[in-house]
């Protein structure tokens, strides 16, 4: 696995960046690799015991302690006031990095219209506005948006296209990693017992080209590289980082 040190190319140094989802998986990892790299950064999340933790985390790899903006980015309120802070704190912003996401299990047959509203609330909704607010600083200062969505998405949205064509002759950047599985909390959070989760990644050997699930330091070297200076001539890219599993057509 790659060390900061492999990442020095991409360096991240006085780029202030807003993480959303930090308080664990993918969103943590991302806070932790961006510490390392000189970021400064701003840390969303729901659950604040553990965004707390993450940050000490943080600041344990020599970074300046992080600005927390805690809060369920669903509300309205909670978006414009996490977007006030880190403007109000460090004065710019150059990187937004869209982490939050839930995971519901179902079928179009056992799910329900409740369970559907949530999470494109948490998953879309939520993502687009946060972004609306950010962007006018994110062209301020030529910026970068990574988005995390999934290797189930892989396929480029219409509005998606728009967004990146709208802002690369702003010179902001809108990329996206599509992980494939990933260890994390995530699937456990969605309704997965022990035993379901073991096998669960235990069917990645045959569904994961590399044979096995992914590590969350895995995702976070891939959202580093392009939000940092070493990607500024890539945008529109849904990059996966899925151990092959894209190019895998398993029964």
């Amino acid at each position: 696995m790659a060390t900061p040190d492999a990442f020095k190319v991409g360096s991240l140094k006085g780029k202030v960046a807003l993480i959303t989802g930090a308080s664990s998986g993918i969103g943590a990892g991302a806070a932790v690799l961006f510490s390392r790299l000189g970021a400064q950064l701003a840390l969303n999340g729901r659950d604040v015991d553990n965004l707390t933790k993450v940050a000490e985390e943080c600041e344990a790899c020599g970074a300046v302690k992080p600005l927390l903006v805690p809060g369920d980015l669903t509300d309205e309120d909670t978006v414009k006031r996490t977007v006030e802070e880190v403007i109000a704190h460090f004065g710019k912003l150059d990187v937004l990095i869209n982490s939050a996401g839930i995971l519901a299990m179902g079928s179009i047959e056992t799910t329900d219209m409740a369970q559907y509203d949530k999470v494109m609330s948490v998953n879309v909704r939520s993502v687009y506005h946060l972004t609306h607010l950010c962007v006018p600083h994110l062209i301020n200062t030529k910026g970068s948006i990574v988005n995390v969505s999934s290797v189930n998405g892989v396929t480029t949205m219409f509005s998606h296209l728009i967004l990146i064509v709208e802002l690369a002759s702003k010179q902001v950047r809108v990329n996206s990693v599509c992980p494939g599985v990933i260890i994390t909390e995530v699937h456990k959070r969605a309704g997965l017992d022990e035993d379901q989760y073991a096998q669960f990644l235990e069917k990645c050997k045959v569904t994961h080209a590399l044979g096995r699930p992914g590590e969350v330091e895995e995702v976070a070297h891939a959202i580093a590289f392009l939000a940092s200076d070493a990607a500024t001539f890539i945008t529109g890219v849904n990059l996966p980082v899925d151990g092959g599993r894209h190019a895998m057509c398993p029964r």
